[in-house]
């Protein structure tokens, strides 16, 4: 525990640990087409059955020459020509230029291609103007970017669109990946209403269930949507046996407070074995988490930025390590120079919204305004997290805080 952490409450790498020396990957590796892969994690390592180039090709539009011949002299007559996929067949006399494309295979004996800017067409040829020609210039060697056998991507990788054309042009039709863990939220209380309904006096609509169900499924899951919940014991019973023999992971909003009703927690504590945790994090001290009979659980404040920020810092790590997502990192965390000040009392790491921009090579961070648990317009307004640590107090203008950017689960 930090220095200044309050008593009784948890700090979040603590939090965090235990939570994931609990869990391991228990997902099912599946082979699954390449063009319905992306977004799956890898079940094994991808090692490239050929090399990329498969052959010498011409970086660029031009004449592949030999280098010899442009010695003896600087006007060749044109042989032939070389596209991609129609590579020059045939004699090459000596003393000529094949007309060459970029991608297109290098002819047996070219040593150069010259790009066409430094030549001219003439009726007797083309004339090259360039001096000084280097072995293999303009040439892309044959494994050039790939060479067979070589580790293209990691077990444990996430596939996104950035890898799957690598993967095509090695003409892997086929991956084997981890099915993805099922998820099932929902939320509880009385007071909640769905979108579609007339609100009465004391209610308020279901936000969180909506802003939960989009962060998870980044987070590569699939989701069991089980609604809202209301504050029945019965109903509350029958939800959770259904969610946990459903899924892998159950996440609810709501009912993990002190001064909530005692039979939620009655409820999950005759279905497993759950820790009611304080931690040392604002927005979102009050948080759950353990084994249920046939699931894991995770129960996260009932309001709407406590909800989402205890999701992303806590829920998002143990998601990607249950899907094998072992390659998976933490959002980017930078120095960043406040442009405004940032009410902070000591006790607990506060995770404030914010805004940043880079000026002049660095990065600058204002608030977006009202930081309380229930004001979400702050995190609709926001694009990173500013993160004052535990021991923290007040920030002025122009000091130094550390920022995290919003990685792509909140885009």
């Amino acid at each position: 525990m930090s220095c200044c952490d309050q008593p009784g409450l948890m700090p979040i790498n603590t939090a965090l640990n235990r939570m994931l020396s609990s869990v391991t990957n228990q997902q099912t590796p599946v082979s699954l087409p390449l063009d319905q892969a992306s977004g799956y994690v890898l079940a094994d390592d991808i090692l490239s059955p050929l090399f990329v180039p498969p052959f010498d090709n011409s970086a660029m539009d031009g004449y592949a020459v030999r280098r010899h011949d442009l010695k003896e002299s600087p006007l060749l007559p044109l042989a032939g020509k070389a596209f991609a996929g129609q590579p020059f067949k045939g004699d090459w006399p000596q003393g000529t230029c094949i007309r060459i494309m970029t991608g297109a295979k290098i002819p047996e004996g070219c040593d150069a291609v010259i790009m066409q800017e430094e030549t001219e067409l003439t009726d007797q040829g083309i004339h090259f103007h360039i001096q000084n020609v280097k072995e293999r210039q303009n040439i892309r060697p044959v494994g050039d970017d790939i060479r067979q056998g070589d580790l293209v991507l990691e077990q444990g990788a996430r596939l996104t669109p950035r890898d799957i054309p690598i993967l095509a042009s090695l003409g892997i039709s086929d991956v084997s990946v981890y099915t993805k863990p099922k998820v099932a939220i929902f939320s509880t209380g009385d007071e909640l209403r769905p979108l579609d309904s007339t609100l009465e006096e004391g209610q308020i609509y279901d936000s969180n269930r909506y802003g939960l169900k989009i962060m998870l499924e980044k987070y590569g899951c699939e989701i069991i949507d089980l609604g809202i919940i209301p504050d029945d014991p019965e109903r509350l019973r029958q939800t959770f046996t259904k969610a946990q023999m459903a899924a892998d992971l159950v996440v609810t909003s709501g009912g993990v407070s002190v001064g909530e009703a005692d039979y939620t927690k009655e409820i999950l504590e005759e279905s497993g074995q759950i820790n009611f945790w304080k931690l040392a994090i604002k927005p979102g001290k009050p948080f759950a988490f353990g084994k249920l009979d046939n699931a894991w659980f995770c129960g996260l404040p009932g309001n709407p930025v406590s909800a989402a920020v205890t999701a992303y810092v806590l829920v998002q790590p143990l998601i990607e390590k249950l899907g094998g997502h072992s390659l998976w990192q933490p959002p980017v965390s930078v120095p960043a120079i406040t442009k405004t000040a940032f009410k902070k009392k000591p006790g607990r790491t506060d995770y404030q919204r914010g805004v940043y921009t880079v000026k002049n090579g660095r990065f600058e961070v204002d608030t977006t305004g009202n930081q309380s648990s229930g004001a979400f317009r702050s995190m609709s307004l926001a694009n990173c997290f500013v993160v004052l640590e535990s021991d923290r107090g007040a920030v002025e203008k122009g000091d130094t805080v550390q920022i995290e950017l919003f990685n792509h689960t909140m885009f």
